[in-house]
C-alpha cells in the first residue's frame, strides 16, 4: 500500500535564525498518522535541521547532489555519500529550476539519479512542462520524455526505490495551480508509462504534485486517486510542510 507523502522544498531560503524558528514549529506540529512528511532545506542547513528534528517523524532530503556517488575532486558539489553520512534519506533530481536555469539535461540527471541510489538515497524525480508546452498540447510528450530518459538509461526497476513529482513549471511559485483533473491526467499517464514496462513498479511508485499548493487547495488536490493523494510543492519561503516539490 502506497503511503501518502507531503514534502516542503525550502529552495534558497533561510538563515540559521529562521531555520531554528521553523524547526521549533515543526517539533510542535501534530503530524497525521499514515502520512510521510519530508523537508528539503538548503544544503548549508541540513545538519541543523537533522539535529533539530531528532525524534520527530520527518525525513530530511537535499535539493541537489553530484553526478558522482562518492567523494572526489568536484569543487562545489556534494556527493550523495556525504548526504547519507549527514543523515539525509531523499534528494531532489531534475527540479525545473535546475533544468531551466542551471542547464541540467537528461544525461546529467540520469547520472545524478543513479549516483543517489548507489548510496542509498531515494531520488525524487521532478518532471513537468512549461506554459508554452501545455498550451501547445505537449504536456504528456514532455513528461513522457523526461521519465523515459531514466527508464532507457537505468531501467524501469530504478523507480522501485524512487518518487516521481509532477511539477508543472507554469505553476511553481506563480500562484497558478493545476486543477485536480489536470494533475490526475498527468499522473495517470506517468503510471501507464511505467506499467507498460513493469506493472508491479507502476503500482508501487508514489506520485506527488507540486505547484502553488496551499491550505486553500490542498484538500481537493489530495483527493486525487491516481496520485495517491501525495503532493509536493516548493513554498516561497520556509514554512510548515506543504503539498511540494
Amino acid at each position: 500500500m502506497r503511503r501518502p507523502m507531503v514534502a516542503g522544498n525550502w529552495k534558497m531560503h533561510g538563515t540559521r535564525a529562521s531555520v531554528a524558528e521553523l524547526i521549533n514549529g515543526l517539533r510542535h506540529l501534530a503530524l497525521p498518522s499514515g502520512v510521510d512528511v519530508a523537508v528539503f532545506p538548503p544544503c548549508l542547513y541540513i545538519n541543523q535541521v537533522i539535529d533539530g528534528l531528532k525524534g520527530k517523524s520527518i525525513s530530511v532530503g537535499a535539493q541537489n547532489s553530484a553526478v558522482e556517488a562518492m567523494q572526489g575532486a568536484l569543487t562545489g558539489e556534494i556527493a550523495p555519500s556525504q548526504l547519507v553520512d549527514a543523515g539525509c534519506s531523499l534528494v531532489l533530481v531534475g527540479h525545473s529550476e535546475r533544468r531551466l536555469m542551471m542547464g541540467e539535461r537528461d544525461g546529467t540527471l540520469n547520472r545524478k539519479f543513479a549516483a543517489a541510489q548507489a548510496c542509498g538515497l531515494k531520488p525524487v524525480l521532478c518532471v513537468g512542462e512549461t506554459l508554452e508546452q501545455r498550451e501547445t498540447g505537449k504536456t504528456l510528450e514532455v513528461v513522457g520524455r523526461q521519465l523515459g530518459s531514466i527508464i532507457e538509461e537505468l531501467g524501469v526497476g530504478a523507480f522501485a526505490n524512487a518518487v516521481i513529482a509532477y511539477e508543472p513549471v507554469w505553476a511553481i511559485g506563480t500562484g497558478l495551480t493545476a486543477s485536480p483533473q489536470q494533475a490526475q491526467d498527468v499522473h495517470a499517464a506517468i503510471r501507464a508509462q511505467l506499467a507498460a514496462e513493469n506493472s508491479e513498479v507502476a503500482r508501487g511508485v508514489r506520485l506527488l504534485y507540486g505547484g502553488s499548493v496551499k491550505a486553500a487547495n490542498a484538500v481537493e488536490l489530495f483527493a486525487e486517486p491516481v496520485g495517491d493523494r501525495c503532493h509536493a510543492e516548493a513554498p516561497q519561503h520556509p514554512g510548515a510542510p506543504q503539498a511540494t516539490h
